[in-house]
């Protein structure tokens, strides 16, 4: 059976699709760039370690709204627009990460929507 999840503690879906879907108790959740759900503004338009800590803030909020922690998170992937910023966003990753740590993949890519920095994909279990 699948289920749709939405929160107004996590921004709104940019474009034609959920913030996260659960299906047989796996948690897919769309990537998250660092849009403040009550500003609707970017933490910070240029620091890349405020963009990751609010994205993981977001993957927290609908994490929270399924049913999950983050210690069900069995994978993630990083998307960033200068892998430069790769250390300084493991900085942020590792404080919301400190046991069972998660399968991850991290890219840098040419653009992210609305120009964010970083955008965060999460699958989460039960």
């Amino acid at each position: 059976m699948k289920r749709i999840i939405n929160t107004e503690k996590a921004p709104k879906a940019v474009g034609p699709y959920s913030q996260a879907v659960e299906v047989n108790n796996t948690l897919y959740i769309s990537g998250q760039i660092p849009v403040d759900p009550e500003t609707g503004r970017f933490a910070s338009d240029t620091d890349v370690r405020e963009q990751a800590k609010q994205a993981l803030k977001n993957v927290g909020q609908i994490l929270d709204a399924a049913g999950y922690s983050f210690g069900d998170v069995v994978k993630t992937t990083v998307l960033l627009k200068n892998i430069s910023d790769f250390a300084a966003v493991n900085e942020v990753y590792a404080t919301f990460y400190t046991e069972s740590l998660p399968a991850r993949a991290a890219f840098e890519v040419a653009n992210l929507p609305l120009g964010a920095l970083v955008e965060i994909e999460t699958i989460a279990v039960k």
